[in-house]
């Protein structure tokens, strides 16, 4: 019988020929103003040559206030068209596909820039674990918004992309009008989960009136939040039964598919599920400080001793204990609501766990990021007759807490024969360099 995980997924605009989806994931690879890079491009390559079916790009920004990282590229202007065609042709040539994932942190920003101190979100209360603070948008501001996400999906379509994909999950701007734990509006994006759901439709809708029904459009969403993961007394945040409205509400907008994810921030227990070295927050966390009005406090209470023991054991409490396909039971769940595509993310990479997962109907495909830079060849292996890599990841989330400061890639020394060689993995990003 045919492999499923090498049957081809064949959307309405879009054929993708395996049903492994590089997630969204990435580095600070690029200029501060949000122009691309060599360097970028280096990154996207190296899994379009491991056989991934499909890239979605890192968390791409619509607006400058949207950032949550500097050094990310952005699609805020015409001007960024040139670089995203070039990328989009390179990873063309390895007969892969490439979705630009269409994004705004609202107030959940790590390292947004000097240029707006505070960000925008459906609330006026600040982030409660950072304390990052925001300004509660006006219907004005949210019409913009609106427009930013119809500009964005029209230049991607331009610079001859594959699709885009909304990123409406782990606490960046959709999820806060989405959850009912963080958004305390009084207007009609406040309130049920209709009106809730209010700004993610307007931005379907209109991305479809502007670059029409020929383009490919996905929507990420946290299928349950678990909004009290980390604090306790938070309010839980948006269910499974809240999620399936809101993917059925997606679908009739003019939706193509739907990729499942979970938590209400990032990071989560829950995504990416797996460890939180207290050894790399306490080195790397320190580049946060300005950003939040908790980051100090919370820096300095859990670098060390008590502490920082008393986070990690919260935090691998709330995790549970499955890693891979944590996310499953809800996109099955939300795949039986809908008539199209779903996508899961979740840890994977054991090739009969995904295999099992696309046959019994819980999902169409999976989508990879950390499993595929410790591995980036981890579909070839696979297609060699690998049910699991030789050297598994092993959820560290070393390479979640370095990204802060340095390039992204695998920092667990124990997957390799020596320090140097890891570090020649990491810094493999830079070549080839953007010029010699």
């Amino acid at each position: 019988m045919a492999d499923a995980i090498f049957q081809p997924l064949v959307f309405p605009n879009l054929t993708v020929k395996n049903r492994i989806f590089r997630s969204n994931i990435s580095g600070r690879f690029d200029n501060y103003d949000g122009s691309g890079t060599q360097t970028r491009i280096n990154w996207e390559l190296k899994f379009a040559r491991g056989g991934v079916g499909a890239i979605i790009s890192s968390f791409v920004p619509v607006a400058l206030r949207g950032r949550i990282l500097i050094n990310y590229a952005t699609i805020h202007e015409d001007s960024r068209i040139p670089f995203w065609r070039e990328l989009g042709k390179q990873v063309h040539e390895h007969d892969c596909r490439f979705i630009l994932q269409l994004s705004h942190g609202g107030r959940q920003r790590d390292l947004p820039g000097f240029e707006y101190p505070k960000g925008l979100s459906s609330t006026d209360k600040p982030e409660p674990l950072n304390g990052f603070e925001c300004e509660r948008m006006t219907k004005a501001q949210i019409k913009e918004a609106v427009d930013a996400f119809a500009q964005g999906a029209r230049r991607a379509k331009e610079a001859g992309l594959d699709g885009v994909e909304l990123h409406a999950a782990n606490g960046y701007l959709f999820t806060q009008f989405l959850s009912s734990a963080i958004n305390d509006r009084e207007d009609e994006y406040g309130g049920p989960i209709e009106n809730r759901a209010r700004f993610l439709v307007e931005v379907i809708q209109a991305i479809r009136k502007e670059v029409g029904t020929g383009f490919h459009l996905q929507v990420k969403i946290s299928s349950t939040e678990h909004n009290d993961a980390l604090v306790p007394w938070e309010k839980p945040g948006n269910t499974i039964e809240d999620s399936v409205k809101v993917a059925k509400m997606a679908e009739t907008a003019g939706a193509n598919a739907l990729h499942v994810s979970a938590g209400s921030t990032f990071p989560h227990p829950k995504n990416p599920a797996g460890d939180f070295p207290m050894d790399e927050y306490a080195k790397y966390y320190d580049a946060m400080i300005s950003s939040g009005t908790r980051v100090f406090q919370n820096y300095t209470l859990f670098r060390e001793g008590l502490g920082a023991k008393l986070f990690h054991s919260t935090w691998i409490r709330a995790r549970g204990e499955v890693i891979e396909g944590i996310n499953l039971p809800d996109a099955a769940r939300i795949k039986q609501a809908v008539s199209i595509p779903v996508i899961c993310t979740g840890g994977f990479q054991t090739a009969s766990l995904i295999r099992s997962a696309i046959e019994q109907g819980k999902c169409d495909a999976v989508s990879i990021a950390r499993p595929l830079v410790a591995n980036n060849d981890l579909v070839k292996q696979f297609a060699a007759g690998a049910d699991r890599p030789a050297i598994p990841c092993t959820y560290c989330n070393r390479c979640l807490l370095n990204v802060l400061e340095n390039p992204l890639g695998c920092y667990d020394e124990t997957r390799f024969g020596s320090r140097d060689e890891m570090i020649g993995q990491i810094l493999s990003v830079f070549d080839p360099p953007p010029f010699r």
